[in-house]
């Protein structure tokens, strides 16, 4: 259980967060050019971001199928299907938590 002095001081930092969060607020509401730069680079940075997952899933494959040619013949087919059921289970997981 916290202290009262522990939930007197985050009751505090909130309310100086809040504050903040305001004043921000207030100045990006009143420049409209801030406003669309900030704007514009939050969008490049979740393009960006996208494009690095891109990049890893690229990366992903690749290694998949270097890891697939070191695999004896007899044994690729089985070994690919088990990699596609991986990814299939981990993309179902993922789909379901959003």
């Amino acid at each position: 259980m916290l202290s009262s002095e522990t939930l007197f001081v985050d009751a505090v930092q909130d309310l100086v967060r809040d504050e903040i969060k305001k004043h921000i607020r207030q100045k990006i509401d009143a420049d409209p050019a801030l406003r669309k730069e900030l704007t514009d680079a939050v969008r490049m940075l979740m393009d960006a971001k996208i494009h690095e997952a891109i990049a890893v899933l690229k990366l992903a494959k690749g290694g998949a199928k270097l890891g697939l040619s070191m695999v004896p013949p007899d044994l690729r087919k089985e070994m690919g299907q088990e990699l596609v059921t991986m990814f299939e289970r981990e993309v179902n997981q993922m789909l379901e938590q959003n």
